[in-house]
């Protein structure tokens, strides 16, 4: 088992802790999006928490506190493993993903995204639906 995963069983057991109908609840459309919801917005107030532990109030003196940002970037780690769940992602599909996506953003460096020049969409098609989530056949590709 990689580290990803033991976090992502972790996170479900936790998760399961709190609410135990959590995944058989999500097999509601309007359930799933609303506790996706939920964990995105827990997530964005651990991200603002991590920022107020810096000093960034030009108005009021104060020191940065880097111990408690690395518990906040946890925190949200917690959440965003969270939204995973309940989208369907498994820790094996963030790690391909990830991947295929880093791959992806390395070539539109190469072939003039900084620069304005790289199209991601060509025929309709954006480039994340062919690299990353491979969506289209394989003679589309070819061409693309």
């Amino acid at each position: 088992m990689n580290d990803l995963q033991a976090i992502f069983d972790e996170q479900k057991k936790l998760n399961l802790k709190i609410n135990p109908d959590l995944y058989t609840e999500i097999n509601d459309p309007d359930k799933r999006r609303e506790r996706f919801l939920q964990f995105e917005l827990a997530l964005r107030q651990e991200s603002c928490e991590a920022v107020d532990s810096l000093a960034w109030k030009w108005w009021k003196a104060g020191t940065d506190d880097w111990d408690n940002i690395k518990v906040e970037l946890v925190d949200m780690l917690h959440f965003w493993v969270s939204m995973c769940t309940v989208s369907g992602l498994e820790a094996q599909d963030v790690i391909d993903l990830y991947f295929k996506k880093n791959q992806l953003n390395h070539n539109r460096q190469d072939q003039g995204y900084k620069e304005g020049t790289y199209q991601k969409v060509k025929d309709g098609v954006e480039d994340n639906e062919i690299y990353v989530l491979g969506k289209v056949a394989a003679e589309t590709k070819a061409g693309l």
